[in-house]
């Protein structure tokens, strides 16, 4: 559902480029959030808040990596209801991403499909973003976490000391840290989920984490291979999973437009959905799982919530249904009492 004001903004937003589009909006959010936080306004009813792998979460409505990459935008989030946020995908060096364009809409299945490529300032940049805003006492009142990934200049087996770079300087500023290694987008990343590669990155960085440390998988992954990395991470002590991240999948599709990049949005559920219970039936309750992919309604998110995840992140359903979405997600979940 999206509220009449919403529908006259997103009309004009759905006019430019869809990228052009997501920096105006952010640097609208980022420099001027008195302007939108009037209309959107949203505490979660304190019922919801609950503890995910040590963090004190205000309800179980996460903003998703890849949204806010920089963080500009910090203390605009928790204000329209979202109850943690996370931001990134950083990389130790910062990076142009892939040439644009490369970022596309498809609005009669309410999905995006990206190539972005990790653009970003860097990971320094963002931890003294992070820390001006914990000087100014200007902190959220919920968990902010980085998603790390692997610069694209970085050989692959080098990948470990990226990850370490970008961990060591957002130590003791992010609440939690998600690795990940689930992207599309940055070639040979994907096959850092291999085991070898795994048993090298994750306890490296939860040697430096200082916080809870989440692994996001990706939704192309087997089921079998799901099931093994999930027990596996746990083995190596990950805090918890998030699954899933986007998918090059397109038979998902009625209309295929002939992009490559990650595909989100509603097409992705019936797959991610798959792979969270898979998740969910692997880890048997030892750690948290974190539920993503094409969640726009209340009976998806209660869903997952009975099914066993701790909580759930949206992205592609705030930008076609807009800010008045995570409140109207607590509400629902509010009133079932979830």
């Amino acid at each position: 559902m999206t509220d009449p004001m919403y529908a006259l903004v997103r009309r004009f937003l759905f006019s430019l480029d869809a990228e052009r589009a997501h920096r105006l909006t952010l640097g609208l959010l980022a420099r001027s959030p008195a302007l939108v936080t009037p209309f959107y306004a949203s505490a979660p009813d304190p019922a919801l808040a609950r503890d995910v792998a040590g963090l004190r979460i205000a309800s179980p409505v996460g903003l998703a990596a890849g949204l806010d990459k920089d963080g500009e935008a910090v203390t605009f989030w928790p204000r329209i209801g979202f109850g943690f946020v996370e931001v990134g995908t950083v990389t130790a060096h910062p990076q142009p991403g892939n040439p644009p364009p490369r970022l596309f809409r498809i609005p009669e299945e309410a999905a995006l499909i990206n190539r972005m490529g990790f653009n970003n300032d860097g990971s320094a940049a963002l931890a003294e973003r992070l820390r001006a805003l914990r000087e100014a006492g200007a902190w959220p009142a919920v968990p902010v976490g980085a998603n790390i990934g692997k610069s694209k200049v970085t050989p692959l087996e080098e990948a470990t000391d990226d990850y370490v770079t970008s961990t060591k300087r957002l130590a003791g500023l992010v609440d939690y840290f998600t690795i990940n290694v689930s992207s599309p987008n940055t070639p040979g990343l994907r096959t850092l989920q291999d085991r070898d590669a795994l048993t090298r990155l994750i306890p490296a960085v939860l040697e430096h984490a200082r916080a809870p440390v989440f692994l996001k998988l990706a939704p192309d992954l087997a089921e079998e291979a799901v099931a093994e990395l999930v027990d596996l991470a746990i083995g190596l002590g990950i805090s918890g999973i998030i699954a899933t991240n986007t998918t090059i999948r397109r038979d998902v599709l009625a209309r295929d437009p002939g992009e490559a990049g990650g595909l989100s949005g509603r097409p992705l559920w019936p797959i991610a959905r798959s792979r969270i219970v898979t998740a969910l039936d692997a880890a048997s309750g030892r750690v948290p799982i974190i539920g993503v992919g094409g969640i726009e309604r209340s009976e998806q998110v209660s869903e997952l919530l009975r099914a066993g995840c701790a909580a759930v992140q949206l992205y592609t359903a705030l930008i076609y249904q807009g800010p008045g979405l995570p409140g109207r997600l607590n509400r629902s979940l509010a009133r079932q009492g979830t």
